[in-house]
């Protein structure tokens, strides 16, 4: 049984009816097999406040998916305080290490702990035998508490898709010890990488003195309470072959070669993120500009395409952050573009499918520089896609992927705009030989450790517990 803040799908209107689509996240599509397999279940939240007949709506998912669907409805109250308010305004900045954007409110907090009981309630309704509950990331941290709390026996497992805080960090959430102490009521907690792992334990060890920590590689286990709970680092993947197989068809073929046409004589970097604070791209903007300044030669034979995906919008401060990177792409724009050349293609817009592989094949450098991700699954479909091993990937070294992609890519700390910018004059002047070395280096590794070898690590954990 899997438990997401989402469900797996999205619900329409068609022709005056009602209608769901399957997902097509990396999530999805790595879980749906399992489901389909132990004929599982998905529970999360349809995504809105409206009244409609979900279960009507989702009662043919068995047939279409293979596994069944549960809806968790959301007054609107609990969207604003539980999603947006401490899921959103709380969490989402303290985990990624940004106080200055972390709000603190005492009402959302309750609504959150309301919000997860309710996903448990749903969850202890339709959870029977030796099921396996995996509950998904930051939105449902209580869910294992309150299903212990209704008097659940069975494995629990939890998987933080996000950073988590160092202890530093932590401490500044008033209710620090009922949220961790409430988490190692999981019987595996699972997270992206190895420093998320330690952040964990260097706060259990600080707020929690009474907990007993050991080692057993290559997990840590927490005896507290009389529960013991294991944690691991189990770093996501994609799906390989999916986006290396999409880049060589026809259509991506087709539509690279079109963008190509747009921009003959240069060699194009791409920046693909949601519109997010955590994800630096003013700082990405700043350091272009820097680049451009530093190194007159590449003006005229390089453009940065940036795709950013609508996010929160409803949310006024992501419409602030809209505004600033609006100005941002203008001033520059404004300082260097000359007849024929345009520096900065900026795309405020979500692409198909076929589209984003056909830029990531096409796009000779990838500037991917997040403050802080958990991990960052675009670097990693940017490579799948290279499947001439011809690109270029500029990392951050604080996304979660540079820890499995440091030796291929360029790491920069997105910070310090000056080393960046000589990163991206650094990247144009790589020869052919050592591009093909970097990315058959960076290729590797994504097929190997892919989305459902993620799966299958996690589920065999769950199965070695006791």
């Amino acid at each position: 049984m899997v438990v997401s803040n989402r469900l797996p799908v999205v619900i329409r209107k068609k022709n005056a009816r009602w209608i769901f689509e399957p997902g097509t996240g990396g999530l999805v599509s790595a879980l749906a097999p399992v489901l389909k397999k132990k004929k599982g279940m998905w529970i999360g939240w349809p995504g809105s406040d409206e009244q409609l007949p979900y279960r009507r709506i989702l009662r043919v998912a068995p047939e279409r998916l293979g596994y069944q669907i549960e809806p968790v409805t959301l007054k609107r109250t609990e969207i604003i305080n539980y999603y947006h308010g401490f899921s959103n305004g709380t969490l989402w900045p303290l985990f990624h290490g940004l106080l200055g954007k972390t709000v603190f409110n005492r009402s959302n907090w309750h609504t959150y702990k309301a919000v997860n009981a309710k996903f448990a309630e749903t969850v202890a309704s339709y959870s029977a035998g030796n099921d396996f509950i995996w509950v998904q990331d930051y939105q449902l941290l209580l869910v294992g508490s309150e299903l212990r709390r209704l008097g659940f026996k069975r494995k629990i497992g939890f998987f933080l898709h996000i950073p988590f805080p160092s202890p530093d960090i932590f401490i500044r959430l008033p209710w620090r010890l009922e949220l961790i102490q409430k988490m190692l009521q999981y019987d595996l907690i699972g997270f992206q990488t190895r420093r998320d792992l330690r952040n964990f334990i260097q706060c259990i060890k600080s707020l929690v003195p009474s907990a007993g920590v050991g080692y057993q590689r290559p997990y840590s286990i927490i005896s507290y309470e009389g529960r013991t709970t294991v944690a691991g680092a189990f770093p996501i993947g994609i799906d390989f072959a999916k986006y290396s197989d999409l880049a060589k068809t026809e259509e991506v073929e087709e539509a690279a070669w079109l963008l190509h046409e747009k921009f003959p004589d240069h060699k194009l970097i791409l920046g693909v993120d949601r519109l997010d604070y955590t994800k630096g791209i003013p700082n990405r903007f700043e350091a272009f500009d820097l680049c451009l300044e530093k190194y007159p030669q590449l003006r005229q034979k390089v453009s940065l395409i940036q795709v950013v995906i609508p996010s929160r919008m409803e949310v006024p401060e992501y419409q602030a952050m809209k505004r600033e990177l609006d100005e941002l792409v203008g001033r520059i724009n404004g300082r260097f573009t000359v007849l024929g050349w345009v520096p900065i293609h900026y795309i405020f817009s979500t692409l198909d499918t076929t589209q984003l592989v056909a830029h990531y094949r096409s796009c000779e450098i990838a500037l991917i520089t997040p403050l802080n991700d958990g991990m960052n699954l675009v670097a990693k479909e940017y490579c799948a896609s290279c499947t001439g091993n011809n690109g270029v990937l500029i990392l951050s070294e604080f996304a979660g992927a540079a820890a499995q992609l440091n030796r291929g890519a360029i790491l920069v700390n997105p910070y310090d705009v000056e080393r960046t910018a000589d990163a991206i004059f650094e990247a144009f002047t790589m020869d052919i030989e050592e591009k093909q070395k970097r990315m058959r280096k960076l290729r590797s590794e994504v097929r190997h450790n892919d989305v459902f070898r993620w799966v299958d690590n996690f589920l065999a954990a769950a199965e070695s517990l006791e």
